[in-house]
């Protein structure tokens, strides 16, 4: 199982999961169908399926021109709302791509039907993945916006917590340096937060992705992975897991950075960029 790493848009990431003996290929939330396919020719495989962890516009906007461009193209999710769905995938349900499995697990809390994709082979050396979408993101994860904080708390630590520790975690986004910014607020004196902050500071200077991680190395820094530890509740004020949970969610949000975001015109300039946006028509 070979796994490539799209970055798109301001901070987005795409998947490509390639299947070595059959060279059959996955793709994961697509947003920018132009670039995945330069991706695809150019690794000479052939696309079948499209995974897509939710519906929001930066995850889904891709599904129908690629369903365009590739008739018959599987496009999978749980959820209804999003973009050219194929079939409607359920927790639990299991998937086939020659070697590769695929489990889907429902992980509400970001929204209410994300579905995360844990991927493994059977008889291999290396390590299973999970493609999380905004469900777990490297030391942190996405706001809860359509689920109870009982729910998000049961999807990040039962669904995904209890996954195999070396599991490598591909999520959704590069918001790595503000999570461990807030983790670091969150946990000052927790060293595994301080040496990944490091790297990661690193890691942006070269321009380079800080995914995957390891489900092992987010229990260790992330804090919505660690809401029974006493630092953490400490923290919020808060003992019972959901209403940690809770108020770290709310903590979380109104956490700024000292990078200012994209405002809107910029994000609208680089959409048009990726093909996301059609050229306006000339009147």
């Amino acid at each position: 199982m070979k796994v490539k790493v799209i970055p798109v848009l301001e901070d987005n990431y795409m998947y490509l999961v390639i299947e070595e003996h059959t060279r059959e290929a996955v793709a994961v939330d697509v947003a920018v169908p132009k670039r995945l396919l330069e991706i695809v020719g150019r690794e000479g495989v052939s696309l079948t399926t499209v995974l897509t962890t939710h519906h929001h516009w930066d995850h889904a906007r891709g599904n129908a021109e690629l369903a365009r461009l590739r008739p018959g193209l599987a496009v999978l999710g749980a959820d209804e709302r999003i973009c050219a769905l194929t079939r409607r995938l359920v927790h639990g349900e299991e998937l086939r791509f020659g070697a590769i499995h695929v489990r889907c697990l429902l992980t509400p809390g970001h929204t209410s039907g994300h579905m995360s994709y844990f991927l493994w082979e059977e008889e291999c050396p290396d390590p299973p993945a999970v493609f999380s979408g905004d469900a777990l993101s490297v030391a942190g994860c996405g706001l809860r916006l359509e689920s109870t904080a009982q729910q998000m708390y049961e999807s990040l630590t039962e669904t995904l917590g209890s996954l195999p520790p070396e599991t490598k975690v591909f999520c959704g986004h590069e918001h790595t340096l503000g999570n461990l910014e807030f983790a670091q607020k969150v946990e000052p004196s927790n060293d595994h937060v301080r040496a990944k902050l490091s790297w990661a500071k690193k890691r942006d200077e070269d321009d380079m992705p800080t995914v995957p991680s390891t489900l092992c190395e987010e229990l260790l820094y992330n804090p919505f992975l660690r809401v029974a530890e006493e630092p953490v509740r400490k923290f919020t004020g808060k003992a019972a897991p959901a209403e940690v949970l809770e108020a770290l969610c709310k903590e979380r949000a109104s956490f700024q950075r000292a990078a200012e975001p994209l405002q809107p015109q910029a994000r609208a300039l680089l959409a048009l960029q990726w093909g996301l946006l059609g050229t306006p028509r000339q009147k």
